[in-house]
């Protein structure tokens, strides 16, 4: 399996990623992109440092100056990248990978990623047979500390919280690094911290917050403490999940209209992204706000294009990853988290209230198939949904007035990838046997 994927360079240490291919990527990026000055952070991996070291070696050898800004989760990363003069650059992470992972995310000026589409497979070409020969001079290479004034930068935006009890389970990533002196900076707030330590082993659970068992301990830190809400970030903190006061999981669809709400009453007829795979009761609430809703399909280099392009505001993804215009149109789990407290506060809302309102519809949840053909699973399923109205946008969509489904290719396993909802609980049922009489039985079952 390439390390080259669709959104970013991910594979194991050292047997695909070591300290020589890091240096390739390092000089391949430079390469691609003309670039004159990038800056570089990393998580709390254990091999993170010496990665770091490599791939810097790699940029400065080609003449590039390097800024590092040294321990940072990604969306930090991304602030360093739209604050600073510079061309691009990079954060040496696996995100929500188990301990052995690492890898790099990658962007060009003003924080735009690059992507499978649009710069990784021309770094891929450059680093597997590329001449990458050094520069006359080498670059030279900057540490910076940016912790307090990123720190600063995402409290300012906290709007009246009221006082409440929030349980955080950094799941010792990089979270953990940067968000407690976040909160400290809200009054109100109370904190109870759950695996706090940066710890690139991971030594309590994986840090991947979309495994609903990776949120069991945080459901009990919640009901314990009589806490207002829970929240659950990955490995590099650019997601968060949410657990209202009862331990149920808020999805992040449904977060995603929590958000539309306050960030359409500050920009009203602003643009709201989100993914083909969310609840239509998202494209019916932003209509409902005054807002544009923008249906976008899977993955953040799509929708932080589609964004600068539409004059979105902001918007969210299934996956738990939410964006923000006034934030580089970047990613941010802390900042959501931020978000979604001020509009609680403003409503006078539980996150169960809010989240209740919204639970109009009958959902699946992803599901997958393993499949050896998958261009011809999905002609199947236009075949037999024929009579329905079908897009392409991202694997194929059927809609129905009263139900729909999406069926999409994984970008990396050998999978599809089907989401159903329905108007009721058993037209739901009755229509997820019909698309399983055609994928075949669940590889997740």
């Amino acid at each position: 399996m390439s390390i080259f994927k669709a959104y970013d360079i991910r594979g194991t240490y050292p047997d695909q990623i070591d300290q020589g291919t890091a240096s390739r990527i390092g000089a391949a990026m430079v390469r691609f992109l003309g670039a004159k000055r990038l800056v570089v952070g990393r998580d709390m991996r254990t091999m993170a440092p010496e990665i770091q070291d490599a791939v810097i070696d790699g940029m400065l050898a080609q003449g590039c100056d390097v800024i590092d800004i040294g321990l940072a989760s990604t969306p930090m990363v991304y602030y360093a990248i739209g604050k600073i003069d510079c061309d691009g650059g990079m954060a040496v992470t696996a995100s929500h990978n188990p301990k052995d992972y690492i890898g790099f995310k990658m962007c060009t000026a003003g924080a735009r990623p690059l992507s499978g589409d649009n710069g990784i497979q021309d770094i891929r070409r450059l680093v597997e047979g590329g001449d990458l020969s050094p520069a006359g001079a080498p670059g030279k290479r900057e540490t910076l500390d940016l912790k307090d004034d990123w720190c600063r930068h995402i409290a300012a935006f906290a709007r009246d919280i009221r006082p409440m009890k929030v349980c955080v389970d950094y799941a010792n990533g990089m979270g953990a690094s940067e968000s407690p002196e976040i909160f400290a900076r809200i009054p109100g707030l109370e904190v109870v911290p759950l695996y706090q330590e940066l710890d690139g082993t991971f030594p309590n659970h994986e840090a991947n917050p979309l495994k609903e068992s990776n949120l069991d301990d945080l459901r009990r830190a919640v009901a314990e403490q009589g806490a207002t809400m829970g929240l659950a970030f990955d490995g590099d903190a650019d997601r968060c999940a949410f657990v209202d006061e009862a331990g149920r999981t808020v999805h992040a669809d449904l977060i995603t209209v929590i958000l539309a709400r306050g960030m359409l009453e500050r920009h009203p007829g602003k643009g709201i992204i989100y993914d083909l795979r969310s609840s239509k009761v998202v494209r019916e609430e932003i209509e409902r706000l005054g807002g544009r809703p923008v249906r976008e399909r899977v993955g953040h280099s799509f929708m932080k294009k589609t964004m600068r392009e539409r004059d979105c505001i902001g918007g969210g993804e299934l996956s738990g990853h939410f964006y923000f215009a006034e934030n580089y149109y970047t990613d941010c789990g802390v900042l959501a988290a931020i978000e979604v407290m001020n509009q609680l506060s403003a409503e006078g809302k539980t996150l169960k209230q809010a989240a209740d309102e919204l639970r109009k519809y009958h959902g699946t949840g992803e599901i997958n198939f393993r499949v050896a053909d998958k261009a011809a699973k999905m002609k199947e399923i236009e075949q037999a949904f024929a009579d329905g109205e079908i897009d392409f946008l991202d694997g194929i969509t059927v809609t129905y007035p009263d139900w729909w489904v999406n069926v999409r290719p994984s970008n990396t396993e050998p999978f599809l990838r089907m989401c159903l909802e329905a108007d009721t609980p058993e037209l739901m049922a009755e229509k997820r046997d019909a698309v399983f009489a055609v994928l075949g039985e669940p590889a997740d079952h």
